[in-house]
């Protein structure tokens, strides 16, 4: 049976004894943490990964489930076929079924325009050799022969996969722990020591680990825990809310996305529900202080966030969030286990109705769970990977921009060359930390 998102009712799999010393800290269960704890492991490196709550406890088991290169970033492209790449060589490794399929990813237009989108991005799919195409509106009918409404046309990558989260990211961790990995939930990292301009330690909340190495992969919390060390990211979290539905007869064996909304096939027979382009920001002094850097995706897509006042007490920009806390005292990462947002109900009835009316056939949509997640955003919607100079010893993996599952192997991958002195094989220029103070126009993704 499914286990659908992962919260603290979920037991602790994950309990070893921390090291006194050991070679990298990465902070942060969710795939990214996982999957460079993973590759490290396997380099020989001692790695220890603590989590303050659950493993893929926050937005890795939370997500749609999609593992795509299409619609990407172009910088992204590469390193999304090559995550996709180890889907398949991890699927064969881990312990259980995690659901990887290859039922592609189909864009719906409701609009000529909305063609002309895909249209202008199809030279990226076709220079990283994607097997993407544009669909007539005939063509669309014959993918979804069951849909009860006509698109202008689509973009369709056959290609895409698709996999459970909630199973996949744990499955994962147990696989990173069989390779030598020391991970630890319920476990907040508190403070990252520095003395002579370099990282000595891990205060955690059950003791100090010395090291020199340091990935930060806290998702939503990552700007909170880097300021404490001086750094400033202009990163934000907007809540999304998903839905499942009960088992259903079977319309299409991928995902979809239209301007209502998305959804994709599970292996329990239901189809997991999103809004399209809905999400919602809570205001608070991070907010404030971004607003800037934000602007320009505000200006082009002015109606897709719903703001809402304050965030509930806790939540890593409410107001009464602890800024400073010293590494002897409760952080304000025990304070908050899980970040687990209730879902927007009126969305979750509206879900429900909208896949009833683009499939008919199917009759009543019966909803089985419904779910919220925070998705770390980036004011250009690129995350950052990155080593700043300013602290050696330090790597920044954050901001996936609800990317994050699909591409997470690679970038675990990228990280653990980055902790080795290792050149990445990839090009992170567009991931680097410095495009927020070093003058540079911020290029908006595609955010198709």
């Amino acid at each position: 049976m499914l286990r659908f998102p992962i919260s603290l009712h979920t037991p602790i799999k994950h309990a070893a004894k921390l090291p006194a010393k050991t070679d990298c800290v990465v902070i942060g269960g969710g795939v990214i943490g996982v999957s460079t704890a993973l590759w490290l492991a396997r380099a020989g490196v001692r790695v220890t990964l603590v989590e303050k709550g659950r493993i893929a406890g926050e937005q890795s088991s939370r997500n749609w489930g999609w593992i795509r290169a299409q619609g990407r970033d172009p910088a992204e492209i590469p390193i999304t076929l090559a995550a996709q790449r180890l889907w398949r060589d991890l699927a064969g490794e881990v312990d259980c079924d995690i659901g990887l399929r290859q039922g592609g990813v189909a864009y719906l237009a409701s609009s000529a325009a909305e063609v002309g989108r895909y249209e202008n991005w199809m030279p990226h799919a076709v220079a990283n050799g994607l097997d993407s195409r544009v669909l007539t509106p005939a063509q669309v009918s014959d993918l979804l022969p069951d849909a009860g409404r006509q698109w202008h046309g689509a973009l369709w990558t056959a290609g895409d996969m698709r996999a459970e989260p909630w199973l996949a990211v744990p499955a994962l961790a147990r696989l990173a722990e069989k390779d030598g990995a020391v991970l630890r939930e319920n476990c907040a990292a508190r403070a990252v020591e520095m003395a002579a301009g370099k990282i000595v330690a891990v205060v955690t909340e059950a003791g100090r680990i010395e090291t020199e190495q340091v990935v930060v992969a806290g998702g939503s919390w990552s700007s909170l825990l880097l300021r404490r060390l001086g750094i400033s990211i202009p990163q934000l979290s907007v809540r999304a809310t998903v839905a499942a539905t009960e088992p259903m007869d079977h319309v299409f064996d991928g995902g979809a996305v239209d301007d209502r909304l998305a959804f994709r096939r599970r292996e329990d027979g239901g189809y997991t529900l999103a809004p399209s382009g809905f999400h919602e920001l809570y205001i608070g002094p991070d907010a404030f202080r971004a607003f800037g850097r934000f602007a320009r995706q505000l200006i082009a897509d002015p109606l897709g966030t719903r703001y809402l006042p304050a965030a509930p007490s806790g939540f890593p920009d409410a107001w009464l969030t602890s800024r400073r806390w010293s590494a002897d005292q409760i952080s304000p990462f025990e304070k908050m286990r899980i970040l687990d947002p209730a879902p927007n109900a009126a969305k979750v009835r509206q879900l429900a109705q909208r896949f009833s009316e683009t499939f008919p056939k199917l009759g009543q949509t019966r909803i089985r769970a419904a779910w919220a997640g925070m998705i770390d955003v980036m004011p250009d919607v690129v995350p950052v990977v990155d080593q700043p100079s300013s602290h050696p010893g330090l790597t920044i993996v954050t901001g996936m921009c609800g990317h994050g599952f699909g591409i997470g192997p690679e970038f675990g991958r990228i990280a653990a060359d980055l902790v080795q002195g290792t050149r990445p094989s990839h090009d992170l220029t567009r991931f680097r930390l410095s495009r927020f103070s070093d003058g540079s126009t911020l290029e908006l993704g595609p955010n198709l």
